[in-house]
């Protein structure tokens, strides 16, 4: 059986959902990255100085560039699978002759879309401030595409689970932001005191960041190799456990 039809449908709905009102899911990023830029790149960067042999502006670049990519990433799934829920719009697609598969890869091929979009846009802001190059192609492109297809896994499962609006704030608010934050956008890990370091080893963004930041600038705390690795195994194992729950009607058929 044909499946492209129903995948089509499912991916050109998510796509529409956040072009319709890009002022409010595109327009965002690019103010607040361009402050994000202002005040830790010119201001503060001024005073740091280089990082690990690169100019402060160019370092923090990689990394508010990705952190964006996984914030939209998740948020658009997870909001809009959970209004499907919400509003009973899955009845539709629980009866209708899809697999769970083309469900699963329509709402988080449009979370990559929105993800990668806005990394776009965050990519276009920054080069008012700096010139940043491209060192790898195939590594830059593969940990974007990468990091917003594991992030946009992660919002449809926090979706599944969620019973309310707020279900779907606790995971961005008090997980992903902590994450982020301490995941070496602005920072590089060898600046911390070594009891942190290994701590820090713990915190998956880390590896994204630096992988994403090695393949544009040519500068990274970890072993690339093993960042891709990483990411790719969390996929596989997010990915499995979404078709898990989609064949359970976990959060669903309840």
């Amino acid at each position: 059986m044909n499946y492209s039809v129903p995948l089509f449908t499912i991916l050109y709905k998510e796509i529409r959902r956040f072009t319709r009102i890009w002022p409010q899911t595109l327009l965002p990023p690019a103010i607040t990255t361009a402050l994000y830029f202002l005040i830790f790149g010119k201001l503060i960067g001024g005073r740091i100085g280089s990082v690990l042999g690169v100019a402060y502006m160019d370092y923090i670049v990689p990394g508010v560039i990705l952190m964006s990519v996984i914030s939209h990433a998740f948020s658009n799934v997870v909001s809009s699978f959970y209004s499907t829920k919400f509003q009973h719009h899955i009845e539709e697609l629980l009866v209708a002759p899809v697999p769970n598969w083309v469900i699963l890869i329509g709402y988080v091929g449009g979370g990559i879309a929105r993800g990668v979009l806005v990394g776009l846009v965050v990519a276009g802001i920054s080069m008012l401030f700096t010139r940043v190059g491209v060192l790898s192609w195939s590594i830059s492109i593969g940990m974007l595409l990468l990091t917003a297809t594991l992030f946009a896994l992660a919002g449809f499962i926090n979706a599944v689970f969620a019973e309310s609006f707020d279900d779907i704030s606790i995971i961005p608010n008090f997980v992903l932001t902590p994450l982020s934050y301490l995941g070496g956008v602005f920072y590089s890990v060898a600046m911390l005191p070594p009891a942190w370091q290994v701590i820090a080893q713990g915190n998956p963004i880390i590896y994204m960041i630096n992988a994403f930041r090695f393949g544009l600038i040519g500068v990274t705390d970890v072993d690339v190799t093993l960042a891709f690795e990483m990411t790719l195994g969390l996929i596989a194992f997010l990915t499995l456990l979404s078709l898990w729950l989609l064949r359970k009607g976990v959060g669903i058929k309840n």
